[in-house]
């Protein structure tokens, strides 16, 4: 069964919270879900493309009034 994790990235700067996603979703199951919430204002543009690049299926983005979160689940599942 697939793992949902909460990481909160609020109050760090363009690179750190894709850095910072990008190395904890290296250590997750195909198939798990990162909800990653964060205030920096460039993370609408950097994870939609870090997920792009990676193979990860963006689920979910929600505009906050302090930030955004995404709902990401790790790519590498086999359908069928």
């Amino acid at each position: 069964m697939a793992e949902t994790v909460i990481y909160d990235l609020r109050g760090l700067k363009c690179p750190l919270p894709v850095l910072k996603t990008r190395r904890r979703m290296a250590d997750m199951k195909a198939g798990d879900e990162l909800v990653v919430e964060t205030s920096d204002p460039l993370a609408g543009i950097d994870i939609p493309h870090f997920c792009n690049e990676d193979g990860h299926e963006l689920v979910a983005q929600e505009r906050l009034d302090a930030g955004h979160r995404f709902h990401i689940r790790k790519g590498g599942v086999t359908l069928g």
